[in-house]
């Protein structure tokens, strides 16, 4: 059985791009949310495989030095010309600064070394996890597909956003407005990016 969120949560983040849209996402619903890094809790290493087993990871982490419900997420953009690299490893490809101008360039220059041509077809991958002190697990999934576009276009967003392009669209994730990439126009109750379609999918079951 699902279980609400009530109380104080503690979002197991401390990238500050990643934590102000999901504080947009928990507003709405009332939720008192607070940082990892706010609370001085150390960013465990990412040592899993998969986008679920990362977020998974961070979110216990959170929950066993606060003692309160963590939530956390693991994304990724996944291109299919590079055999879903950068996939886990999204963050990384950044460096230590996590420099994204620096990964988005590394993405290009992989595309060309191995002589891909275009649409560069890809996926952007969202995993939600819920850690409560007694050790209940939630878990969602949202995706969402498109293609890279170069050179970068819009400044809006963060990481690769700039070179995503979502199928359907004419505007990379870097030149909408969180508003836009939260919801599809004209449709707000149907979400865009892979981590409002995780959210929604949380929302219904531990927010409703």
């Amino acid at each position: 059985m699902t279980r609400r969120i009530e109380g104080r949560l503690v979002i197991a983040t401390h990238n500050p791009g990643k934590l102000w849209e999901l504080r947009q996402l928990l507003e709405p619903h009332g939720v008192d949310a607070v940082s990892a890094g706010e609370l001085g809790v150390t960013e465990p290493e990412e040592t899993e495989t998969s986008f679920s087993g990362n977020a998974l990871l961070k979110a216990r982490a959170s929950c066993a030095a606060t003692g309160l419900p963590a939530f956390a997420d693991d994304s990724g953009l996944c291109v299919d010309a590079l055999d879903g690299a950068p996939g886990v490893y999204s963050a990384r490809w950044g460096g230590d600064n996590r420099d994204f101008a620096a990964a988005i360039r590394r993405v290009e220059r992989e595309l060309k070394e191995r002589g891909a041509t275009a649409p560069f077809t890809a996926h952007f991958i969202c995993a939600l996890a819920i850690v409560w002190p007694d050790g209940h697990v939630e878990e969602f999934e949202g995706r969402v597909d498109g293609v890279l576009v170069f050179p970068p276009r819009g400044e809006k967003g963060f990481g690769y956003d700039p070179i995503f392009l979502p199928d359907g669209l004419d505007r990379t994730f870097g030149e909408m407005m969180s508003a836009e990439k939260h919801a599809l126009p004209g449709d707000g109750s149907r979400a865009l990016s892979h981590r409002a379609r995780a959210f929604q999918a949380l929302a219904r079951a531990c927010l409703a």
